[in-house]
Order: structure tokens, then C-alpha cells, then sequence
């Protein structure tokens, strides 16, 4: 008997232990504030076909929040199953909670010890369309707690159309690391929203691992891309380019048009010099028509399409074409020198890359 006595007492102790941490993270009532309540600040190519569900699709898609309460929960829908988000609460931007969505409808616990009073939230989208889209179906919070107002959105807009760079893949891996893991594919620390922060403004991301001008690594290319709606492949979905104006947009592609042209042969018959300058002046003059007073800036790294002279010789090229022919003074070039790294940029590319790109427009825009 006093065998089965000691057995009991610790299994006790683990059950009672076990009973508070569920009540620590469980509040008595709370209560779910749904995605169409007015104080949610939503940034990027949402989805509003279904104002309850909004869909989450692109990098760096976010939604910002202010609230009152020691709890707080996140209720989201999940594609695929493959979606990570940083769930970033009062500012905490170095060491976010860094969420793992599982597929279908899940509520995600963030915190029950938070300080009484009023709190910020801000949910950004770390991986990018080919992981799927999400919906946000709202917050759970304590019971009595509210939403306040949001956070000003910025008054200064910025775009990027662009690739792995642009989307942040692998940037969260160590050097001598594996280069796609989906949990270390980080937006929030890519050269844009890097830069777009440090002007302020606010950020659209319109990118995708593996693709070119020309040719990917996938049957679709950006010309057939960057006007959707939803970034979960190549679909049917059209965004409304009248809603939201950049006053700046940075285009980085033919890193992997260089690959697989050069490379890898994928374009046959492989195209000469001028039909390369071509596509990439068709496809800045397909941006150009829907911003006509946008400061337009063609970039290019830091992988290796600018380890010589090529492929950005292609693109000043085009520039000056464009300048000329077109009598747009709103087009400009910039590059991120390749520093032999072989795999994609790690943060420390990417913050210098940032560096760079703010200088330059800083100086361009008199920001």
C-alpha cells in the first residue's frame, strides 16, 4: 500500500500542475473580436471576399492591432498547412512569438501573463504564396478587454516585385546551413521591409521564390503574376492596382532568368542580348502603366546575376532606353554586389542590402 501511496502523490502532483497551467492559459471567459471589426489595420494584397475570413497570401502581409487585456489567442485558417507568422506583441520585434500554423481552423495561444492595460499586436506573414493562404478569423481576448484604435498607417508607400531574395528565403539559416527550410524563410527581416521601415512607409511585397521575367522554375513567369490578387500560384485572381499607389517601386528580378538561361539552358531558343533587354523593358512599362508618377527603381542581388557585369549591364540598358525613348526621368538602378556568397542572402546581406537601398531612397525622394 504505501508502494501504491508514493506512486499516487506525484501523479497527483502532475495532474494539479498540469490543471494550472491550463487555467494560466485559459481565462475563465473570453471573448473573440472577428476579423471585420473597424480597428483592424490590414496591410498588403488581402483578400476581402469574405470580410470574416480575410485571406493572408503574400510576404509580409500584416495586420496590426491595439488592445486591452492579459490574454490574448489568434484565431486562423490555414491552406496548406505551411504558413509561419510572427506574432509580435508591445514592440517585440527581435524575439517574436514565431507561429507554426497547422492546417484548417486553429486558435493559437500567445499569452495569459501579459500587464494589465493596453498592448499593441502586429501579425506578419514570414513565408510567402507558394506555402498558401491563411485566414485571419480575429482575436480572442479577455473577457471585457477591447480592441482601441489601430496604429496610423503610414503616409509613404513602397513596392517590390522580386524573387527568393525579395521573399526572404533562407535568411534566417546559418551560413553553412540548409537554404530552404520554411521556418527560417523570414519577410520581416528581408531588405524591403528592412528599408521600408526605416522610411516609414508601408510595404507590398509582390514576390516568388524561383521566378523571372522570362522563365522560372515553375510555368509561370511575373508578367503573368504580378497583377493577382491571391499569391498562391498562377490563378485567376485580379488586384485592383486603383486602391493602393506606391510612391516608390523596386524591381529585383533576372537572378533567375540568368540561371536558367545561362545556366541551365530552360529557354530554348535561348534569347540574344536584345530580346533580354526587351522583356525586362515590357515588363517595367507594364508597371509603369499603372504608376505613371512612380519613382521606379530596377535592382538586382545580392546573389550571383551581379557577380559581373551581364546581367545589370542588360538592365542599365533598358533604363536608358527608357529614359530616352519614353522621356521617364522616374527610373533609376541600383545593384547589391554579390559577395561570393553562394546560397541566399543571410540577414547580415540582407541588412546591408537594406542600408543601401535606404540611402538611395532617402536621397531620391528627399525622405
Amino acid at each position: 500500500m504505501k508502494h501504491i501511496v508514493k506512486l499516487l502523490l506525484p501523479l497527483a502532483v502532475c495532474w494539479l500542475w498540469s490543471c494550472a497551467l491550463a487555467a494560466q492559459a485559459e481565462p475563465a471567459a473570453t471573448n473573440l473580436i472577428g476579423a471585420a471589426h473597424a480597428y483592424y489595420l490590414y496591410t498588403g494584397r488581402v483578400d476581402f471576399s469574405d470580410k470574416q475570413a480575410p485571406r493572408l497570401s503574400w510576404p509580409g502581409t500584416s495586420i496590426k492591432a491595439n488592445f486591452t487585456g492579459t490574454y490574448l489567442a489568434v484565431v486562423l485558417d490555414d491552406e496548406l498547412g505551411k504558413n509561419y507568422f510572427n506574432i509580435i506583441v508591445d514592440g517585440e520585434t527581435r524575439h517574436p512569438f514565431v507561429l507554426e500554423a497547422k492546417q484548417g481552423e486553429h486558435s493559437y495561444w500567445i499569452s495569459s501573463t501579459l500587464g494589465e492595460g493596453e498592448h499593441s499586436l502586429e501579425i506578419y506573414k514570414r513565408t510567402e504564396g507558394e506555402e498558401g493562404s491563411t485566414a485571419f478569423k480575429g482575436l480572442v481576448l479577455a473577457n471585457g478587454a477591447r480592441l482601441l484604435l489601430p496604429p496610423e498607417r503610414p503616409k509613404r508607400r513602397m513596392e517590390i516585385y522580386g524573387d527568393s531574395i525579395s521573399s526572404g528565403m533562407g535568411n534566417e539559416g546559418a551560413d553553412n546551413g540548409a537554404d530552404h527550410l520554411l521556418s527560417e524563410k523570414n519577410h520581416y527581416w528581408a531588405y524591403g521591409a528592412i528599408t521600408a521601415r526605416n522610411l516609414n512607409a508601408e510595404l507590398h511585397t509582390i514576390s516568388q521564390s524561383g521566378i523571372g521575367i522570362m522563365i522560372s522554375w515553375f510555368p509561370f513567369i511575373m508578367p503573368q503574376f504580378y497583377d493577382q490578387l491571391s499569391a498562391v500560384g498562377n490563378n485567376d485572381s485580379r488586384w485592383n492596382f486603383s486602391q493602393w499607389t506606391p510612391d516608390v517601386v523596386v524591381i529585383n528580378l533576372f537572378q533567375n532568368d540568368s540561371w536558367l538561361i545561362d545556366r541551365e539552358k530552360k529557354l530554348q531558343p535561348i534569347p540574344d542580348d536584345e530580346q533580354r533587354i526587351q522583356a525586362y523593358i515590357d515588363f517595367v512599362r507594364s508597371i509603369r502603366a499603372q504608376y505613371p508618377k512612380a519613382e521606379i527603381i530596377c535592382a538586382l542581388g545580392s546573389m550571383d546575376a551581379t557577380a559581373n557585369d551581364k546581367w545589370p549591364d542588360y538592365i542599365k540598358t533598358a533604363v536608358a532606353r527608357m529614359r530616352k525613348d519614353n522621356k521617364d526621368e522616374k527610373l533609376d538602378t541600383v545593384f547589391f554586389d554579390f559577395t561570393g556568397y553562394g546560397q541566399h542572402p543571410r540577414i547580415a546581406q540582407h541588412k546591408a542590402n537594406a542600408e543601401k537601398l535606404t540611402a538611395f531612397i532617402r536621397e531620391k525622394m528627399r525622405w
